[in-house]
């Protein structure tokens, strides 16, 4: 068989795979339910503010003078459930509260690109153990921060960012150790799933325990659980299968004789041919698209819950939560169903990902576009975001995990530089505090931001002018679609999954290849 015939088809396919340990109680699910519930808490602890800030200021504040919507009218019938009224307060203003949602993301981007090189050195599991932990810590010290000034809220809620920047790179790092190829979808869809779980737990919860407690305690409850679950976690797992104290011989040396030709013991990150590899910067701009959109609903819509469309303190929360129920529902069925393709029904592991990339890109898009032109219809708005976000889901199958496919050996190499550069391009533009200010700041009536981005990739993306248009009589905000299709194209186009050789390991090799730096072929 000629090379281009043997690169049309999926390399995991074309040997016979080791006889399977069952699922149940193995090491490696154990493994996926101890992440899920980690990532779980990781994101609960990154929302969980946005729902608080809403009863953490003063009344009047949340936006700025002559932004009251008129177009959408109080809908929501009265309580009659006593409300807890002992919360202090705080008189900050829109430009201050803006800066508050964004600061979490300028301590995020810092440990993006470090976070890949400390998991290959001192492991995934301390490095995912300690971000969650020191997130956690610094939960539990936001109402002290608060009291002390906005200065000290933002400072910590920046040493959040820090603390949860490492830990995807760290996950993924571990998961080369530990996930079996034919497995790898069900598995980082399971353990990946919690950070949709986690919001949509929290964003509910959250209001409730404003509503009925206290907003201090959104952050004493969920800070507490993370330490909690930091115990568990570092008695629990181990790096690798060799090191683990309680997994059977036959799940051992199952998951080691799976990876036997994608592993060695060279560790280096290869930057250089990273840097030169399509398929590479496809994953990076797939995410550049997919965070845009997640990460401005994901820090703003419990805002847009009860500044536009006017919905009250308990209905905000739950919501809020109803896109991300979804989304964590997906996430679980695609991770089922693309190894069921891949395993059962022989399809080609790059059409795996370039469809499920699709789906989850520009669905989303679309309907998070219509969003933005159907007026005051509360019950379609919360659908069309609804169906936008949990379409998303699909990507976690796609693009997400892309990075085990080119290169299992740098895991966290590959996907600190795709997450890295992606949160870095979206935070560097502080489009998060931006949009948070901008929402809050600008009149409902037409406002367009317009954003010019210069030439980021050098020659591998053009000019790019974005306008992005803001609350619109109370409209949620929208992404011209047509860029959205335009970067979604440039993904699927060199998206693959053949891995890329660079001479220093032979873990990397590019099948029916040979030479010292090989690009994989663009399909």
């Amino acid at each position: 068989m000629e090379p281009e015939e043997r690169e049309d088809r999926t390399p995991l396919l074309k040997e016979p795979q080791p006889d399977t340990v069952p699922a149940c109680c193995s090491a490696r699910y154990n493994l996926a339910l101890l992440a899920c519930f980690g990532f779980f808490l990781l994101y609960a602890l990154r929302v969980n503010l946005s729902v608080a800030l809403v009863d953490m200021v003063e009344p009047n504040t949340s936006l700025a003078k002559n932004t009251t919507s008129n177009v959408c009218p109080e809908h929501s019938s009265a309580i009659n459930a006593p409300r807890n009224t002992t919360g202090q307060k705080y008189s900050w203003d829109a430009d201050t509260q803006g800066w508050i949602l964004g600061s979490f993301f300028y301590g995020y981007i810092i440990t993006q690109i470090p976070g890949g090189y400390l998991a290959s050195k001192i492991g995934g599991k301390l490095l995912l153990g300690f971000g969650i932990f020191g997130t956690s810590v610094f939960t539990l010290l936001t109402p002290l921060a608060a009291n002390l000034g906005v200065g000290y809220l933002i400072a910590v809620r920046a040493l959040e960012g820090l603390g949860e920047g490492v830990t995807f790179p760290a996950m993924h790092s571990m998961w080369s150790s530990w996930a079996p190829p034919l497995e790898r979808s069900k598995l980082l869809s399971i353990s990946y799933a919690g950070a949709q779980l986690g919001t949509v737990v929290s964003l509910p919860l959250s209001g409730l325990i404003c509503y009925y407690m206290n907003w201090v305690y959104v952050f004493y409850i969920f800070g507490a659980l993370g330490v909690l679950w930091w115990f568990f976690w570092m008695f629990l797992v181990s790096d690798t299968p060799e090191t683990h104290r309680s997994i059977s011989h036959a799940e051992r040396e199952y998951i080691l004789s799976s990876l036997k030709d994608q592993l060695s013991t060279q560790k280096s990150v290869p930057w250089r041919p990273m840097l030169e590899s399509l398929p590479l910067w496809a994953i990076v701009v797939a995410h550049f698209s997919y965070n845009w959109t997640f990460y401005t609903l994901l820090t703003l819509l419990p805002t847009y819950m009860k500044e536009i469309l006017r919905f009250d303190a308990q209905e905000n929360g739950f919501l809020s939560a109803l896109p991300y129920f979804g989304c964590w529902l997906c996430i679980i069925l695609s991770g089922q169903i693309a190894d069921y393709l891949r395993e059962k029904q022989n399809f080609s592991t790059v059409c795996v990902r370039k469809c499920f990339t699709l789906i989850g890109m520009i669905g989303p898009a679309v309907f998070l576009v219509a969003g933005g032109f159907i007026g005051c219809n509360y019950a379609l708005a919360v659908a069309f975001v609804t169906i936008s976000t949990t379409l998303g889901g699909f990507c976690t199958s796609g693009y997400s995990i892309n990075h085990l496919d080119i290169a299992p050996s740098q895991a966290e190499g590959s996907t600190l530089s795709a997450r890295g550069v992606s949160v870095l391009l979206i935070a560097q533009e502080l489009w998060p505090s931006i949009a948070s200010r901008g929402m809050l700041e600008f009149s409902l009536g037409s406002q367009i931001l317009l954003l010019l981005f210069q030439e980021w990739w050098g020659q591998l993306l053009p000019k790019i002018s974005l306008i992005i248009i803001l609350w619109e009589n109370g409209r949620l905000f929208s992404i011209l679609l047509p860029l959205l299709i335009y970067l979604e194209q440039f993904s699927l186009h060199y998206l693959q999954v053949e891995k890329f050789r660079t001479g220093q390991s032979a873990d990397i090799t590019c099948i029916g290849t040979e030479g010292d730096i090989e690009i994989p072929k663009l399909c």
